[in-house]
Protein backbone atom coordinates (compact mmCIF):
# COMPACT_ATOMS: atom_id res chain seq x y z
CA UNK A 1 0.00 0.00 0.00
CA UNK A 2 1.36 3.39 -1.16
CA UNK A 3 0.66 4.67 2.54
CA UNK A 4 2.59 2.01 4.12
CA UNK A 5 5.75 2.55 1.44
CA UNK A 6 5.67 6.11 2.18
CA UNK A 7 5.98 5.64 5.89
CA UNK A 8 9.08 3.20 5.71
CA UNK A 9 10.72 5.67 3.44
CA UNK A 10 10.44 8.40 5.91
CA UNK A 11 12.96 7.02 9.20
CA UNK A 12 12.34 9.38 11.02
CA UNK A 13 8.21 9.12 11.31
CA UNK A 14 6.54 7.24 14.04
CA UNK A 15 4.48 4.02 12.44
CA UNK A 16 0.65 4.20 12.49
CA UNK A 17 -1.29 3.91 15.63
CA UNK A 18 -4.45 2.42 16.39
CA UNK A 19 -6.78 3.55 19.01
CA UNK A 20 -10.23 4.45 19.96
CA UNK A 21 -12.04 7.43 19.39
CA UNK A 22 -12.94 9.43 22.36
CA UNK A 23 -14.13 12.79 20.94
CA UNK A 24 -15.00 13.85 17.68
CA UNK A 25 -16.11 16.98 15.55
CA UNK A 26 -16.95 18.49 12.33
CA UNK A 27 -13.38 19.52 12.66
CA UNK A 28 -11.21 17.17 14.31
CA UNK A 29 -10.90 13.75 17.08
CA UNK A 30 -9.42 12.98 19.64
CA UNK A 31 -7.86 9.60 19.78
CA UNK A 32 -6.76 7.62 23.32
CA UNK A 33 -3.66 5.10 22.12
CA UNK A 34 -1.02 4.33 23.74
CA UNK A 35 -0.74 8.24 24.44
CA UNK A 36 -3.61 11.08 23.79
CA UNK A 37 -3.69 12.13 20.41
CA UNK A 38 -5.49 15.71 20.15
CA UNK A 39 -7.07 18.09 17.41
CA UNK A 40 -6.16 15.10 14.91
CA UNK A 41 -7.58 16.03 11.35
CA UNK A 42 -10.01 13.29 9.56
CA UNK A 43 -8.65 12.55 6.32
CA UNK A 44 -10.96 10.95 3.33
CA UNK A 45 -11.68 10.36 0.04
CA UNK A 46 -12.55 13.72 -2.26
CA UNK A 47 -15.70 13.68 -2.02
CA UNK A 48 -16.44 11.89 1.19
CA UNK A 49 -16.75 14.09 4.52
CA UNK A 50 -17.63 12.39 7.76
CA UNK A 51 -17.47 12.57 11.31
CA UNK A 52 -16.47 9.27 12.79
CA UNK A 53 -18.75 8.01 16.42
CA UNK A 54 -17.02 7.78 19.40
CA UNK A 55 -16.00 4.49 20.53
CA UNK A 56 -14.46 3.72 16.73
CA UNK A 57 -10.95 2.23 16.52
CA UNK A 58 -8.98 4.70 14.67
CA UNK A 59 -5.69 4.31 12.36
CA UNK A 60 -3.55 7.34 13.29
CA UNK A 61 -0.30 8.65 11.17
CA UNK A 62 2.04 11.42 11.05
CA UNK A 63 0.75 14.41 8.69
CA UNK A 64 2.06 17.51 7.74
CA UNK A 65 3.82 18.08 11.15
CA UNK A 66 1.06 16.62 13.23
CA UNK A 67 -1.25 13.78 12.75
CA UNK A 68 -3.98 12.24 10.76
CA UNK A 69 -7.05 10.10 11.24
CA UNK A 70 -7.16 8.16 7.64
CA UNK A 71 -9.96 5.53 8.90
CA UNK A 72 -11.78 3.93 11.32
CA UNK A 73 -12.22 0.06 11.62
CA UNK A 74 -15.00 -1.10 11.50
CA UNK A 75 -17.09 -2.79 13.82
CA UNK A 76 -20.59 -3.16 11.22
CA UNK A 77 -20.45 -6.79 10.01
CA UNK A 78 -20.32 -6.32 6.20
CA UNK A 79 -21.82 -8.77 3.80
CA UNK A 80 -20.06 -7.18 0.78
CA UNK A 81 -18.36 -9.63 -2.12
CA UNK A 82 -14.80 -9.01 -3.65
CA UNK A 83 -15.24 -5.53 -5.50
CA UNK A 84 -18.47 -4.37 -3.93
CA UNK A 85 -18.94 -1.11 -2.13
CA UNK A 86 -20.87 -0.06 1.03
CA UNK A 87 -21.66 3.65 2.42
CA UNK A 88 -23.48 3.58 5.83
CA UNK A 89 -24.09 5.68 8.69
CA UNK A 90 -24.23 5.18 12.29
CA UNK A 91 -28.37 5.42 12.23
CA UNK A 92 -28.46 2.57 9.65
CA UNK A 93 -29.05 3.51 6.47
CA UNK A 94 -26.87 2.44 3.63
CA UNK A 95 -26.10 2.36 -0.12
CA UNK A 96 -24.30 -0.63 -1.54
CA UNK A 97 -23.12 -0.73 -4.95
CA UNK A 98 -22.87 -4.68 -6.24
CA UNK A 99 -20.78 -6.45 -8.89
CA UNK A 100 -23.79 -6.95 -11.02
CA UNK A 101 -24.85 -3.51 -11.49
CA UNK A 102 -27.36 -2.95 -9.31
CA UNK A 103 -27.84 -0.51 -6.05
CA UNK A 104 -29.39 -0.88 -2.93
CA UNK A 105 -31.13 1.74 -0.98
CA UNK A 106 -31.14 0.58 2.88
CA UNK A 107 -31.15 -3.10 1.63
CA UNK A 108 -33.76 -2.80 -1.38
CA UNK A 109 -32.85 -2.40 -4.98
CA UNK A 110 -33.20 0.56 -7.20
CA UNK A 111 -34.50 0.77 -10.66
CA UNK A 112 -32.32 3.70 -12.26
Amino acid sequence: MWLTSFLNKEKSVSPATKGSITASSVKSVQVDASTQHRDVAVVAPYGIAYVPPVGEGAVIVPFDGGEACVGVVSQVPLKLSRGELMLYSQGGASIVLKNDGSVLINGKQVSL
